[in-house]
């Protein structure tokens, strides 16, 4: 038996928002998808996210949000996660933080997904190791499925492969985001594990990483701080389908996908 996962890039704003709302439960449907993943950290106006737009994305099909460094940009949030299992946090964070940083959900026909979120260091803020963290979330998880999907929220590629090789055999896949452009390295490592460098972003690609071209390149140009407002032409939606073996947790396919939003 099969699953197919699906896996969606950094959600920014309200034209990420609206194009899942517009479009993802007929993309759900078409592609028969068993299960849905987002990272929604930039959600809200570009940062954080709100309890709303939490409710509602679950309410356009998706599973699980995974979050980022932004995570703890709206405070509504924090007690809320404590109990919400559906929005996971970087695992990496000080075990005394609000939520959780992994969660093993039960879907149709009773098969238990897991799904991990982990944080990078490479020219990030501080933070505790995510490569210990993995094995640590594991320690739990494996006992539960064999169905594992982490999301690792960094900025070098690097460390995203070094993890994607480092968490090989022991995870369905690897699905870098953060950097919000959709890379073309998807594989499937010796192992069985699915891994993508940056699944993309959801939202307007008229833009640099989903802000306004001119307010970007003013504050580029003049090393003035300026307000980067959130951009809305071109929007899309970007991930990977993934294809995994219910019976061994391995991957047997990943495609990259991008879904225009309608005319």
């Amino acid at each position: 038996m099969y699953l197919n996962i699906l896996a969606i890039g950094d959600t920014v704003g309200k034209p990420g928002r609206k194009i899942l709302e517009q479009e993802l439960k007929n993309f759900i449907s078409q592609e028969q998808i068993d299960f849905c993943l987002v990272n929604a950290e930039n959600s809200a106006n570009g940062s954080g996210i709100t309890i709303d737009i939490a409710n509602k994305l679950f309410s356009y099909g998706i599973d699980v949000i995974t979050m980022g460094d932004h995570v703890w940009k709206r405070k509504e949030i924090y007690a809320w996660m404590n109990s919400e299992k559906r929005i996971i946090r970087p695992a990496n964070y000080s075990p005394l933080a609000h939520g959780r940083g992994y969660v093993a959900l039960e879907i149709a026909g009773g098969i238990v997904i897991g799904v991990i979120n982990l944080l990078g260091r490479v020219f990030m803020k501080p933070i505790d190791c995510p490569f210990r963290a993995a094995d640590n979330a594991l320690v739990e998880l494996s006992k539960i499925t064999k169905i594992i999907i982490v999301d690792m929220h960094a900025e070098a590629t690097s460390e995203k492969v070094a993890m994607g090789w480092y968490l090989d055999g022991r995870v369905s896949a690897v699905v870098g985001t953060h950097t919000h452009v959709q890379t073309a390295d998807e594989r499937i490592f010796p192992g069985g594990t699915g891994y993508i460098t940056d699944l993309g972003m959801t939202g307007p690609h008229e833009s640099v990483i989903g802000r306004r071209v001119d307010c970007v390149l003013q504050s580029i140009v003049t090393q003035v701080p300026v307000r980067y407002d959130i951009a809305d032409k071109g929007v899309r939606v970007e991930g990977v389908v993934l294809v995994i073996n219910t019976v061994t947790g391995k991957a047997e396919k990943i495609k990259r996908i991008k879904i225009n939003a309608a005319p």
